[in-house]
């Protein structure tokens, strides 16, 4: 028998079809094959990049690097402010869109990359996002990854995105709002229950992961700091660290069955209170007509069954 499960605090549902999984060989994919001839990113090419914004420093060259992403998909061009008539909005493109090199070596993922070079990658996103934040018509800085052919990355060496938007995204603004319904935070409740369910994946003193307990995505999985923290900002350099380990742990068995994922950081809007966290979306399935005709997800994988993958 199939179950039908709610998101936390999202009006959001989820079908389990668990019949329908496959046998974990059958879930491994194909491994991503690299066919670039030249690859921009790689030591070397600089030149080929547009113009270095930032480096992390290593031996007197780079250790990650920074620039504006050559296919943007928005930029400083026009006017922030959008214009709405009845019906019909409609506005600019207005932002940056960067590109982060997260590593010198060309075969190497961030999955294995050591903590510590994890833990740096995520100073850097931090960097970005307090950086860019403080630019006119910015209202929020979404920093992104793209893993595999599956997850819609076009090139092989690891890299990560950050877009500066004109305009909260509509999920974000939709998790502060459902956060506004409770007199307390709600993910500080749900981090308390999960740390002591069949779905936590990996605790630390400051860090909780686990599969959500209406997972959108087979092996989906969260991350969340324990204390209550908005934003980036806000975090100390061992929670920092804390992520660094459970997201590599994460995305060392994801690699073992060769999944594409997406991974995304959600902070809290200005003068909103919603709990900082990183989301990763393994893409191991694709969403067919009853996905995109109901906005309901069919899942084969139960998140507790997830989570088991994870913690063997």
């Amino acid at each position: 028998m199939g179950i039908i499960r709610k998101d936390y605090i999202l009006d959001r549902w989820v079908y389990y079809a668990v019949e329908r999984k496959k046998r974990p060989r059958e879930l491994k994919s194909l491994p991503v094959k690299d066919e670039s001839k030249i690859c921009f990113f790689c030591p070397s090419n600089e030149h080929l990049t547009p113009r270095e914004i930032g480096r992390v420093e290593y031996k007197g060259s780079w250790k990650i690097r920074w620039f504006l992403n050559k296919f943007p998909a928005v930029e400083k061009k026009g006017n922030p402010v959008l214009k709405s008539k009845r019906f019909f909005s409609e506005g600019a493109s207005y932002g940056t869109h960067e590109v982060i090199v997260e590593t010198q070596h060309h075969k190497s993922q961030l999955a294995d990359l050591p903590v510590q070079h994890i833990k740096e990658l995520l100073e850097v996103y931090k960097l970005r996002i307090r950086e860019l934040s403080r630019l006119k018509g910015i209202k929020y800085v979404e920093v992104f990854k793209n893993h595999g052919k599956d997850a819609g990355t076009s090139l092989f060496h690891s890299h990560t995105q950050v877009a500066a938007l004109p305009q909260i995204p509509a999920l974000v603004a939709e998790e502060s709002q459902a956060v506004k319904k409770h007199k307390q935070c709600p993910y500080c409740k749900i981090i308390q229950h999960e740390s002591r369910s069949k779905r936590k994946i990996f605790e630390t003193k400051n860090v909780v992961a686990f599969a959500p307990f209406a997972s959108r995505f087979n092996y989906e999985a969260w991350i969340f700091v324990r204390q209550h923290k908005k934003t980036m900002d806000e975090l100390e350099e061992v929670e920092l660290n804390d992520i660094a380990v459970a997201l590599k742990k994460i995305l060392a068995k994801l690699k073992k069955i060769n999944a594409s994922y997406n991974f995304f950081m959600h902070y809290s809007p200005p003068k909103e209170n919603m709990h900082f966290h990183i989301e990763i979306t393994p893409r191991i399935a694709t969403w067919g007509g009853f996905e995109l005709s109901t906005n309901a997800i069919i899942n084969s994988v139960l998140p507790e069954d997830a989570a088991r993958f994870y913690r063997r």
